[in-house]
Parts: C-alpha cells; sequence; structure tokens
C-alpha cells in the first residue's frame, strides 16, 4: 500500500472516530463535563496519534533494517564496498543493473521482497493500532470524563514538541557548521582567514602550478557584503519608513487599501527578475551616467547592485513599519494635540517613538535580507573579491562565494569546499551580532520611554 494511501485511510478514521465520539458523548445522558465537540477530539487524537507514532518509527527504522540484513549476506567482495554505495544499489530497479552478477541481482529482488513484506505489514500494524485506539478512547467517553483538559493537554505537548523541534533543529545546524569549520581551520589558519586582504581558493592540483596557491583572506567578502548592504539600506530605510509614515498618517483609507498591496507587490517579485533588471537596466545606465561625468564605473558595480537591493527591500521596511505605525493607538495622537502639538510635531515625538520597536524589527529584517541575497550581486555585482570600500568598483559578497565554493566535483575534505562552511560561520554570528544589537536598542529605548 502506498504511504499517501495508507495516511489517507488514517485520516478517513480518525474522522470516523470523531464522529462516532461525537454521537455516543451525545447519547450518553446526563451533564457533559465538556462540550461534544471535545469527545469527538478525544476519540480522534487516540484513533490518530498512535497509529502516526507508529507509522514514523517503522518509516525511520525500516530502510536501514532491511538493508542492513541484505547486505550482510552479500559475498565479501561486494560486502567490502562503501555502505552508501550498497544501499544506492539495492534500491536500483534490477533492469539498470549489471547483468551477469547473480549476487547482486539476488540481492535486490530480496530487497524488493522484504520492503514489500513490510510495506504489507506496516499497513495492517497502523490500521489495527487506529481502530483499537479509537475503539478504546469511545468505550471511555462518559459524562464524567474530563475530554476538554486532555485534549488542550495533547495539544499543549504537541506545541512543546513543535517548539523543541524547531531548536534542536537551529542547534543542529549550527553544530554541523561549527564541525565544519574546525575542519577548516585546521588546514587554514583562524588568523589568515579573518584577516587576510586576498581571497582566491584556488588550490593547486600539481607542486608546479602556477596561480593556485590557496588564498583565503575574509577581508575582501565582508567589506563587499557590507557596502552592498549598506547601499541598500540607504535607499530602502528612506524610502520605505516615509512611505509606511505617508500611508499610515496621511493617506485616506481607499488610497492605502490601494497602494499597501501594490507596494507589497515589489516583496513577491523574484529576485532572479531583481538581477535581470540590474544588469541589464540599472548597471549600463550608471556606466553611462559614469562616462558622462568623467567616472570610471565598472560593468559590474557594486553601486547597481546595492541600488537595486535597495528597491527590492523597500516592502519589507514599509510594510512592517506602517503596520506598527497604524497600529500605535489614537489616544496617543488626540493627547499630542491636545498638547498644541502640530501633525508632524505628533508623528514625529509621539508616533515614531511608540513605533519605534517594530520601526528597528522591520530594519533588522531588511538588513537580514540585504546581508542574504545572492542573485543580485551575482548578476550585477560580479565575482570578484576586492578590498575595496569604492561603490563604483566590482566586488562580491559571502553568500555568492559559499554558492560558488560548493558548486561542481569538488572533494569535500578540500579547504576550498570547507570554507564555504567558515564563511557561512562567520555569517551567522554577524547575524546574530545584528539581533542582540538591536534587540538592546530596543530594550534601552522601552525603559527610557516607559
Amino acid at each position: 500500500m502506498q504511504l499517501s494511501t495508507l495516511v489517507l485511510l488514517l485520516l478517513s478514521l480518525s474522522a470516523c472516530a470523531y464522529y462516532l465520539g461525537l454521537r455516543r458523548a451525545l447519547a450518553s445522558g446526563g451533564r457533559l463535563h465538556s462540550l461534544p465537540q471535545y469527545y469527538g477530539y478525544y476519540a480522534a487524537l487516540w484513533c490518530g496519534l498512535p497509529a502516526l507514532f507508529i507509522l514514523g518509527f517503522w518509516l525511520v527504522l525500516d530502510d536501514h533494517l532491511i538493508a542492513h540484513r541484505v547486505i550482510a549476506a552479500l559475498p565479501e567482495k561486494i560486502h567490502n564496498l562503501p555502505p552508501s554505495q550498497l544501499r544506492l544499489m539495492l534500491k536500483q530497479p534490477p533492469s539498470t543493473l549489471l547483468i551477469g552478477d547473480p549476487a547482486i541481482q539476488a540481492a535486490v529482488e530480496r530487497y524488493r521482497e522484504l520492503k514489500t513484506l513490510s510495506d504489507r505489514c506496516l499497513a495492517g500494524l497502523v490500521l489495527a493500532a487506529a481502530g483499537i485506539g479509537a475503539a478504546w478512547a469511545t468505550t471511555r467517553i462518559r459524562p464524567q470524563l474530563q475530554a476538554r483538559n486532555q485534549v488542550e493537554r495533547a495539544l499543549e505537548i504537541f506545541l512543546i514538541a513543535s517548539a523543541a523541534l524547531a531548536i534542536l533543529t537551529t542547534v543542529g545546524i549550527v553544530l554541523s557548521v561549527l564541525f565544519e569549520s574546525l575542519r577548516f581551520f585546521r588546514l587554514v589558519p583562524v588568523g589568515e582567514f579573518l584577516f587576510g586582504q586576498s581571497w582566491s581558493p584556488q588550490l593547486a592540483i600539481r607542486p608546479d602550478q602556477v596561480g593556485a596557491s590557496g588564498a583565503f583572506g575574509f577581508l575582501p567578502l565582508l567589506t563587499g557584503t557590507l557596502l552592498i548592504a549598506a547601499i541598500a539600506m540607504a535607499v530602502a530605510v528612506p524610502v520605505g519608513l516615509l512611505a509606511a509614515i505617508y500611508l499610515a498618517e496621511f493617506a485616506h483609507p481607499k488610497l492605502r487599501a490601494v497602494a499597501k498591496p501594490l507596494l507589497e507587490i515589489l516583496a513577491g517579485v523574484p529576485t532572479v527578475v531583481y538581477g535581470f533588471f540590474a544588469a541589464l537596466v540599472v548597471s549600463p545606465f550608471l556606466r553611462a551616467l559614469g562616462s558622462a561625468l568623467g567616472l570610471d564605473i565598472a560593468s559590474e558595480s557594486a553601486l547597481g547592485a546595492g541600488l537595486v537591493m535597495g528597491i527590492m527591500i523597500v516592502p519589507f521596511v514599509s510594510s512592517i513599519s506602517e503596520d506598527i505605525l497604524h497600529a500605535v493607538p489614537q489616544s496617543l495622537r488626540d493627547g499630542a494635540y491636545a498638547l498644541g502639538a502640530t501633525r508632524a510635531e505628533a508623528i514625529t515625538q509621539v508616533v515614531i517613538p511608540a513605533a519605534l520597536p517594530g520601526i528597528v524589527g522591520g530594519i533588522l529584517l531588511a538588513v537580514s535580507r540585504a546581508v542574504g541575497e545572492t542573485m543580485i550581486v551575482v548578476m550585477a555585482a560580479g565575482l570578484t573579491a576586492k578590498l575595496t570600500l569604492n561603490p563604483l568598483d566590482s566586488v562580491t559578497t559571502i553568500t555568492v562565494q559559499i554558492v560558488s565554493l560548493l558548486i561542481g566535483d569538488q572533494e569535500f575534505d578540500s579547504p576550498k569546499t570547507l570554507a564555504a562552511f567558515a564563511l557561512g560561520l562567520v555569517l551567522f554570528v554577524i547575524t546574530l551580532g545584528l539581533n542582540v544589537l538591536a534587540l538592546y536598542v530596543v530594550r534601552r529605548y522601552r525603559e527610557s520611554y516607559e
């Protein structure tokens, strides 16, 4: 039985259990402790949760145990192959394997037989668990049953598990990046990486090869990232904040209802479209403008990438800031007007300070978006790592180099590949520092304001 079919059957059984639990609660007579639907939820949970637990546990261990059993029976010459290669070989259709190797053919057939048997056993066990759980829950339904408390406790456990899963996933990502970064720093000194002024992660294939010494200086990537992000924020923050103030404080409600969705459309445009716009329109325009003014502007410049990225980030600032400004209580504005403040004074001295935490959050989101952008930089700023603060020159960013390092057939143990994890770790530290700084500023302001 297909997994999707099994899940649909399980959902159908849970729906039937809900109906039976609801009908039994209504027919039980007496005063019910909880609303009738909670008894249906109680029966549906006992029908679905044990079966889902069995399904998940079985899917995690099923393939591993079957593959281990089949591989253990292979001849010694085949058994010595890497485990990943053996598992991949077992999952291939028999027609794609080499004809004339009966051991492998027999192993594949055995694997398919055991897999079919496992799927049938799984379907029977899951459906049996669902039926037993629904029957047991239905027999326990009576007016005194605290169905609501038990359902809410189950939901609370589910929410706690979801939060724990998110935290553990984050910790796992950080630890994996940290582990691979430590492997990189065993090959390349930390000081050379953090303070080196040259980035050329090309390793020599031959000892006498020229131009592949492998320089892993991080500073050119950091300056390029900060330069493009600064240009983008110089465009996005003023434009986005002024647009938010206008929509929240001055625009007519009908105009706001139309203008805000139109502005937010910019956030839904794919970044590759912005990249094409930057490469085909903005960069040639800047180059022509620079020629007219006597300036040497590169075909792929940080200025062009930053300007287009700023346009892309405007909705992130304006939408969040406008919502926060719109949520400021009208009583604060009325109090400012009662004290003789003008409309501009009320906005600058009352509304914006009250909404500052949300505005800072929107700007922080925009900074994270600017630091993590890749496609616009690739198409408009280039791939050249230069230690420069000249916005008219070609630069690259951390994210672009992470992508370029992991593209192609590379050895995973080489410094060139492991450098991507070191860049990811530094980027994570930078983002974490921005979040901590923003949290500190917001808390300090709240204390002085309150």
